[in-house]
């Protein structure tokens, strides 16, 4: 794999995204720190920050757990490797751990997947494709956790009374449902994020169930100029354009489609369960209004990817046996189970798939689904580096606000993701 200057590629993108650099936090020194994933469940933070104390005081040793939001993960870590200041262990996504993976960033943890996996019944196909293969040659650089991707939330309280009591099908009839709920400024029926944070990234799932691609079967070279990526972009800035997205859902941030169905604004969001954790505990009236499935097909193909969050450890510390103890660890059953019920995840291993959460919550039950029935990250594109890369600098969702934000032709903004899109893929040639 040809190298390139790690802290240039993600800073341009993630630093642009996120409007500002964030410095990563600074540990002590001989303190065991962990920078955890931060979620939308308070109870779900804390739990794993308890677990995490736990085991250092049964080691004997200090320990600093910091909760990054997940949508500025990729800014703090590239800052922390410029600093070299790195945590001694860290969750992150897997299309992240894979680029840090080819920059010889991270730690192989084959010796400590294989014993996780022995010790709890084997690792769920969803999670393991994700972390093994020809993209990371014959190594492991992550330790999945949990699995997660996006549920359907529909306001069913408005649908059903318009005589639309079922889930929509497809993506053009999800726009047809919108069309006759949608109530601006009190209401938007498309509250999908068109920004540069990861909910964004849900158009390129849009993309490739139009029949779309980033790229060919080979994984080498870009395919974003296609009728089918047009005919995508016709349907989404036609939605924009009639007024079904909040005007704001172009620089939303990683809470921006949460806040907005919370708040009754807000007739459709793809979201992992977050959302139905914050209704079951502060508001009932709006869960019981609610209906969930998954998401529609668009005319080509229906897409339902399932990510996995993982574990890695840095290069370079000088506290990776207590790192691999803690991972290993933190893979309790009775821990995880505690902690799916507060969390909005599915299932990587075997011994979590009967967690009682995964029954007793419809979104947790969806989220099992998901994890055992969806289809692999990136499917049908290539899950190489490139496609990660191409990703984490939300060229899909950028390539929206440029036709809605910015005035440009779809041709123009096809073209310019077209020539970003294989400038990335060049690097890996």
């Amino acid at each position: 794999m040809k190298k390139f200057d790690l802290r240039k590629v993600l800073l341009a993108g993630a630093v642009t995204a996120f409007g500002v650099l964030v410095f990563s936090p600074v540990q002590a020194q001989d303190t065991f720190t962990y920078w955890g994933g931060l979620i939308f469940s308070e109870e779900a933070n804390n739990l794993f920050v308890a677990e995490v104390e736990e085991w250092g005081a049964a080691q004997g040793i200090d320990v600093e757990v910091v909760m990054i939001n997940q949508n500025e993960t990729v800014t703090t870590v590239s800052a922390a490797i410029e600093a070299g200041n790195m945590p001694d262990a860290l969750d992150m996504g897997r299309d992240f751990m894979l680029l840090l993976s080819g920059q010889d960033q991270l730690e192989a943890v084959n010796d400590l997947y294989a014993e996780i996996g022995e010790a709890h019944g084997g690792w769920l196909d969803s999670a393991s494709s994700q972390v093994t293969g020809e993209a990371f040659g014959d190594n492991i650089y992550g330790i999945p956790y949990a699995t997660n991707g996006n549920v359907l939330f529909r306001r069913n309280d408005l649908l059903e009374p318009a005589g639309m009591a079922d889930a929509p099908a497809t993506w053009e009839e999800l726009g047809e449902l919108a069309r006759v709920i949608n109530d601006p400024p009190n209401l938007y029926s498309m509250a999908f994020a068109l920004s540069n944070v990861g909910d964004g990234n849900l158009t390129t799932t849009m993309l490739q169930s139009w029949g779309g691609r980033i790229a060919d079967d080979e994984g080498q070279d870009c395919t974003i100029d296609s009728p089918e990526t047009r005919a995508f972009l016709e349907w989404i800035t036609a939605a924009f354009a009639d007024g079904l997205f909040p005007p704001g859902a172009t620089t939303w941030d990683g809470a921006g489609d949460n806040t907005a169905f919370q708040s009754g604004q807000a007739g459709f969001i793809a979201n992992p369960g977050s959302v139905y954790v914050y209704m079951r505990d502060n508001d009932p009236e709006l869960g019981e209004g609610t209906l969930y499935s998954a998401l529609p097909a668009g005319p080509a193909m229906l897409i339902s990817p399932v990510a996995t969050q993982v574990r890695a450890i840095p290069v370079g510390g000088d506290q990776t046996e207590l790192a691999h103890d803690l991972l290993a660890y933190l893979a309790d059953d009775e821990f995880m189970a505690e902690y799916f019920s507060a969390a909005i995840f599915g299932p990587a291993l075997e011994s979590h798939v009967d967690s009682a959460i995964f029954t007793d919550s419809p979104v947790h039950a969806g989220l099992l689904d998901l994890a055992l029935n969806g289809t692999a990250g990136g499917f049908p594109d290539v899950s190489n580096a490139a496609f990660a890369e191409y990703q984490t600098n939300f060229l899909t969702p950028r390539m929206v606000q440029r036709i809605v934000v910015d005035g440009l032709s779809i041709d123009d903004a096809v073209a310019e993701t077209q020539a970003a899109c294989q400038e990335i893929y060049d690097k890996y040639d």
